[in-house]
């Protein structure tokens, strides 16, 4: 009979592509996780990895046994919900993982909720990146993440994951006071190709929104300072160092001396945030109550992104 902590192991493999990077993720000696493999493969009958590089990959019998530990240990999580709701209901602890601006407009919204329709659920937060929160939850590290979409993004129809999707919010043009289209009313990104541009570092998300927006207006940008403080990257435009899109949320509440905020005309830059949970554990007695809190919270937020 296959173990299905050795499915685990085989998943945070895949996932991670090296047999030390898996260990660090499941907590694990890289032997131990190399003799779950060697393990899996006795039990299997089959040879499941092989080196790619530097790195190590699923062969296809790899493959198709991943297909199914997706699923089984997507079922697994649903068994702990059920059993969790029969044994006790919404008391104990969890991990939830969010980047900042998440933070303060949808997550701490959502703990002054849970604290008065569910006062028995502890919330740990960690702030991540929204790149960080989703490999948290697959490796077990949180058991909810608030992210962001971004290019590598698990895709809406894995099945590692499952989605509840929260709001959208556009990216505004934060432009010196002096640039020549500080009057405009709404800036095309198009009008901007020749600028210098302050942004947050490859890898952030938010990197990837900018980036993707300059390339539909026909331009790729050229950042020449970045940063993923959005304090930093308005103080630069503000000193006059170049232009920046910036999520909207980002601004509100910040001082914007030397600078103008315009929204974006044309080809919009959005950020789509969702919640995500390990599939099978949607309906944990100690997570349902924190993704309909989530969810209520976000609901004052417009499509566009504004508070109601």
């Amino acid at each position: 009979m296959i173990d299905a902590r050795r499915l685990r192991t085989l998943r945070a493999v895949a996932d991670h592509r090296t047999v030390t990077a898996a260990a660090a993720a499941l907590y694990l000696t890289p032997s131990a996780v190399s003799q779950q493999l060697a393990a899996l493969e006795s039990e299997t009958g089959h040879r499941l990895l092989e080196r790619h590089g530097r790195g190590i990959r699923l062969t296809p019998a790899g493959e198709i046994l991943l297909t199914h530990a997706h699923a089984v240990l997507a079922q697994l999580e649903r068994a702990e919900a059920e059993l969790a709701a029969y044994t006790s209901g919404a008391a104990g602890e969890l991990t939830v993982a969010s980047f900042a601006t998440g933070i303060g407009l949808v997550l701490a919204p959502a703990l002054t909720e849970l604290a008065r329709t569910s006062p028995g659920i502890r919330v740990r937060v960690r702030d991540a990146e929204g790149d960080e929160s989703l490999p948290m939850v697959l490796d077990g590290r949180a058991d909810l993440a608030v992210a962001v979409e971004y290019r590598g993004a698990p895709r809406e129809d894995d099945q590692r994951l499952a989605r509840v999707p929260l709001y959208a919010e556009p990216f505004d043009a934060v432009l010196p006071v002096a640039h020549r289209l500080a009057d405009a009313g709404r800036v095309p990104v198009g009008d901007l190709a020749d600028e210098p541009w302050i942004g947050p570092y490859p890898g952030n998300p938010c990197h990837d929104v900018v980036v993707l927006a300059c390339e539909y207006a026909g331009f790729q940008p050229r950042l020449v300072h970045s940063s993923d403080d959005f304090r930093a990257v308005v103080a630069l435009a503000g000193a006059g160092a170049g232009v920046a899109l910036v999520p909207r949320s980002a601004l509100r509440g910040m001082e914007l001396t030397g600078v103008v905020v315009r929204p974006v005309d044309g080809v919009s830059a959005t950020r789509r945030v969702f919640a995500a949970v390990r599939r099978g554990a949607e309906d944990h007695p100690l997570i349902r109550p924190v993704l309909d809190a989530l969810k209520t919270a976000a609901e004052p937020i417009h499509p566009g992104g504004q508070a109601a």
